[in-house]
């Protein structure tokens, strides 16, 4: 929690001239203040998945208009009424719900429904491309541009689920996986020999070791760093051509692309294991990693669990497990790798899903979401949960510290969001 009660600079009336601390000039206090404050990352979460939409020639008029009012909601002497910035909070969830959805749909038009994949993890010999972010079209018109080369190309993070769209899968130069999650980025691309593109956020400021090797594109930029204009990647291929290439390293494999149909084909089976008691509960472990030493706890969280539940997950909270071997009940997979945080929506909708297939309300299926919060995308996606009525969820490794004890107990009253604690403490709870 912040040391201060709000911290607001926005405008010519702030104190002092240097910030409001404990309530505005203008009159909010700190409860409004902070709202406003999630309203705007909600908003930033919500504009980087538009983003994408509008790359792959998607729009929602009724998305772009939520982006306007509620960012005008947000300036000095326009909205002071706490209750209707927490029905903003909702709004901003269900701008969150359409434009995730939509972009789901634009993948799948573009790439193919994703199929169950086995990616090779690690550097195989060749001159190689590393690429990080989220921005699949770039992906694909990279791997066209190196077909026919000897350029082998890498994902890093959450362009991991990449490789079960059918459409990317099919060229011979996507070679596999590169690392784990966006926090590694420094020391593995210091490791290796290649070169390395980064297509959207989560990129970090470089080292000196492979500074002059990082190219980005688009909306990501970098100071003194080579821009990659209208998808031509020439520049990338001919560096990655000019290092001379990885060394073959032994080899590991993890399984991503568990998409919407392929569980929906398993439903029968699911329903009937459920029913059987041989399936105890669904736990959704997602969100985002971070370098806080309790972000341990969703590692030690899954591997505790019992071996009668099964674990949906997505976005690069799974780097920090998804290299376990579960094993399966009845031929389920316990660990099912849904996507990156683009496909968030994927599990709502499964969720959905299994409302119709056991006959229950949202809030009575045996499922439990444990997430990480990080960023700005997380709070988007945390209130889409939240717009859809979802109680009881846990989040850590720490509170939003915009949330405030105002707004903490109204989350806690009317949603249950609960921090966690241990996991051998939080399972004893859920299981009972």
């Amino acid at each position: 929690m912040s040391d201060f009660n709000m911290f607001c600079y926005q405008c010519s009336q702030t104190a002092r001239g240097s910030g409001c601390t404990n309530s505005g000039v203008c009159g909010k206090n700190a409860t409004v203040a902070r709202l406003q404050d999630n309203l705007i990352f909600a908003m930033k979460g919500i504009a980087a998945y538009n983003y994408h939409c509008n790359e792959l020639g998607v729009t929602d008029d009724s998305v772009d208009e939520f982006l306007s009012k509620g960012l005008y909601s947000t300036l000095t002497n326009v909205n002071f009424d706490i209750g209707d910035l927490v029905q903003l909070g909702l709004g901003a969830g269900e701008a969150n719900f359409k434009v995730m959805k939509m972009l789901k749909e634009a993948h799948i038009k573009n790439f193919g429904e994703p199929v169950p994949t086995e990616v090779k993890v690690g550097a195989q010999e060749g001159p190689a491309i590393i690429v990080t972010g989220h921005d699949l079209k770039a992906l694909e018109e990279l791997l066209k541009q190196t077909e026919g080369t000897d350029v082998k190309v890498y994902t890093h993070s959450e362009m991991l689920p990449a490789h079960g769209y059918p459409e990317l899968a099919k060229y011979e130069s996507l070679a596999g996986q590169i690392g784990g999650s966006w926090i590694d980025q420094k020391k593995m691309f210091s490791e290796y020999n290649a070169a390395i593109l980064g297509t959207t956020n989560c990129v970090l400021l470089p080292k000196p070791e492979y500074a002059e090797r990082l190219f980005t594109m688009d909306i990501v930029k970098i100071p003194d760093t080579q821009v990659i204009e209208g998808y031509d990647f020439k520049p990338v291929i001919d560096k990655a051509i000019e290092l001379g290439g990885l060394k073959a390293e032994e080899l590991s494999t993890i399984t991503t692309g568990f998409g919407l149909s392929t569980i929906l084909s398993l439903a029968p089976q699911i329903k009937e294991l459920v029913l059987a008691g041989k399936i105890k509960r669904f736990f959704l472990v997602a969100g985002c990693d971070s370098p806080n030493p309790r972000m341990n706890y969703y590692r030690q969280f899954v591997e505790e669990l019992p071996e009668d539940t099964i674990v949906l997950t997505l976005a690069c909270n799974k780097f920090r497990f998804n290299d376990l071997d579960l094993g399966d009940i009845e031929g389920i997979p316990r660990l099912l790798d849904l996507g990156q945080c683009n496909d968030a929506i994927v599990a709502i909708e499964l969720a959905v899903a299994l409302c119709d297939l056991f006959e229950m309300e949202l809030n009575e299926l045996p499922l439990t979401i444990v997430l990480s919060w990080m960023e700005q995308k997380a709070a988007a996606i945390l209130w889409t949960l939240l717009y859809l009525g979802k109680t009881d969820i846990l989040i850590g490794p720490i509170l939003p510290a915009w949330a405030n004890d105002d707004i903490l107990n109204v989350l806690v009253e009317n949603f249950n969001l609960t921090p966690i604690s241990t996991p051998k403490e939080d399972i004893k709870k859920i299981m009972g």
